[in-house]
């Protein structure tokens, strides 16, 4: 497969790195800086021996060399800084997200977006209408993180290891996403088993501000470990047409009663993109944390003009 990398800052690398340790396809990072994709792309080429991967790693400052690309995944946008929420980076990085998925269009009309960019629900829907694709076609990185942080939250308040935890994390990457302690469980048993509730709301918590909690560590800068690992094993289930059950930002059309809007469910992700949505059982006080966290993206997408 051809998978393109648009942004070579560090979840951009980091993620075209994971994706050619995978061997899932040759990959092409493009930026707008001038040699720096070229410089990343080199320095992972002369890796390669030592992680023993073949598959071309190159770098970019033009679209025509994203041309036909299988797969294309956007990273690019302004980072969050401390004290910014993802909604602050709106409106700079629906310009940004907008030029570039309209150049991908252009070169690569059959692939299938991947958004990494924030606010991501808004600028999935965002890329969703610039690019022309079917729904299908464009999906957002979202709970896959979300879930990700949630399980690792879990392994380490019960000392246990990650590869035993599975978790479900819905709704809206940010303040409002929900995660679901029901469907969370360690070997098979639910969480709500082995903690207390004040504990899981501990966790759920610190899951929903996870992403805030690095910032402020780290003051110039946003996650992009993390990311890159979620965004490469989205990556790796679309080339392999694995067809993983995975939580990602998709567009509903009445499933869970919402319309017309990017929010994260549970997904059926393969070769053709969202294959399916699962409307799992919710309860009532789910259902309507879901549905506040759909909303609360509404302004956001009236503000782009939609």
């Amino acid at each position: 497969m051809k998978i393109s990398v648009i942004g070579a800052g560090n979840v951009g690398a980091t993620t075209a790195f994971l994706i050619a340790q995978k061997e899932l396809g040759d990959v092409t990072m493009l930026d707008i800086v001038e040699d720096m994709p070229q410089g990343k792309a080199l320095d992972m080429s002369e890796a390669s021996p030592v992680e023993l991967y073949d598959g071309a790693v190159t770098g970019t400052n033009d679209y025509e060399d994203l041309a036909d690309s299988d797969v294309v995944v956007v990273t690019s946008g302004l980072p969050r800084k401390p004290g910014m929420t993802r909604e602050d980076l709106l409106q700079q990085n629906a310009e940004i997200v907008g030029s570039v998925v309209q150049n991908v269009a252009q070169v690569a009309p059959n692939c299938i977006l991947i958004v990494v960019s924030n606010p991501l629900d808004i600028m999935t829907y965002h890329a969703w209408k610039i690019s022309g694709f079917p729904t299908e076609r464009v999906v957002g990185q979202a709970g896959v993180l979300d879930s990700s942080r949630f399980r690792y939250f879990i392994a380490d308040e019960l000392d246990v290891s990650v590869e035993d935890i599975s978790a479900t994390v819905l709704g809206g990457h940010g303040d409002t996403m929900v995660p679901l302690p029901r469907y969370t469980t360690v070997a098979g048993i639910s969480i709500t088993e082995l903690m207390d509730a004040p504990v899981i709301e501990r966790l759920v918590e610190r899951t929903r501000n996870g992403g805030a909690e690095i910032v402020n560590l780290l003051k110039t800068g946003s996650a992009f470990y993390a990311p890159a690992a979620s965004v490469a094993q989205m990556v790796e289930t679309i080339a392999k047409d694995k067809k993983r059950i995975l939580p990602c930002s998709a567009y509903l059309t009445g499933q869970f009663g919402i319309h017309d809007v990017y929010i994260g469910v549970p997904v059926k992700l393969g070769a053709a993109g969202v294959e399916d949505i699962l409307e799992i059982p919710l309860t009532d006080e789910e259902k309507q944390a879901l549905t506040r966290s759909a909303n609360t993206y509404r302004d956001g997408i009236a503000l782009l003009g939609y």
